[in-house]
């Protein structure tokens, strides 16, 4: 009589990303609370937002007066191409660079907000940390390692703009494909950046912040696709900005494993 082979080990299942993901975008909701719970530091988030918004809404409309001569001139190639394949690859690489744009846009407007508006969101992260509870911070980066951080970030934005405009050109599909992955791609971006401060407060270099978000993609991507999303509504960027600011730091207490329960709250169970 054979024995039984003995069952395999059970493996433990990571988190869904699908709930992962939905959770990320109520990290956003979350932030919205911090309306109620820190009125005085969140309307301080609307100046620098608000002055950025401004400059990138004229440069944006320049760029789309001026779209078809740049897509024009773009695709020369196509010049002694047949009337309707050439309208059409036209049509095509318009809408792509668009939709490059708005991923340009959505990074730049978050970059030039956070850079500017340092001193006003340094108050909306700080005063999120102490209601969260209090944390430790450790030996920040220094201001050359901080700016080549974000240079290699506004890099990957441009990068991720040309490749846009590339999938753009794919036959059919390309405009919608185009879409989606910029979406994806730059809300990721935009999750990145904002996550940077509370997390360089704690010491933590480009590799240490990109390991501690690793296991955490999903409600990453889904915190950065929510941003991204609501930055697109007209004057959203303004309203989403200080909220953006307290999600991310949210999100970075939770990829620590630090507690993300207001202090008071905790206080009153024990």
């Amino acid at each position: 009589m054979t024995a039984t082979p003995p069952a395999p080990p059970h493996r433990r299942r990571g988190p869904n990303p699908i709930t992962e993901f939905f959770i990320g975008v109520s990290t956003l909701l979350r932030g919205f609370g911090y309306w109620r719970r820190k009125p005085g530091a969140m309307a301080l988030g609307l100046i620098p937002a608000a002055i950025v918004f401004g400059i990138l809404v004229v440069l944006i409309v320049l760029l789309v007066v001026n779209l078809d001569p740049v897509t024009i001139f773009l695709t020369g190639f196509a010049d002694t191409w047949d009337e309707g394949w050439r309208n059409l690859l036209r049509i095509g690489f318009g809408l792509a660079l668009i939709v490059g744009l708005i991923v340009l846009y959505a990074f730049s407007f978050t970059a030039l907000t956070l850079l500017i508006g340092d001193w006003f969101y340094e108050r909306i992260w700080k005063a999120v940390e102490t209601d969260l509870g209090e944390f430790t911070p450790g030996p920040e980066p220094g201001f050359w390692r901080s700016a080549a951080d974000g240079a290699r970030l506004v890099v990957r934005a441009i990068l991720t703009g040309l490749l846009i405009v590339l999938l753009g050109l794919v036959p059919l599909i390309g405009t919608v494909l185009a879409v989606v992955v910029g979406t994806l791609l730059s809300g990721r971006l935009v999750a990145l950046e904002l996550t940077t401060r509370p997390l360089e407060a704690r010491g933590m270099t480009r590799q240490h912040r990109r390991a501690a978000l690793r296991p955490h993609r999903a409600r990453v991507l889904g915190f950065g696709v929510a941003v991204h999303l609501s930055f697109l509504i007209p004057g959203g960027a303004i309203i989403v900005m200080p909220a953006a600011v307290a999600g991310a730091t949210v999100l970075a207490k939770h990829v620590l494993g630090e507690p993300t329960a207001p202090a008071s709250a905790t206080a009153g169970q024990s």
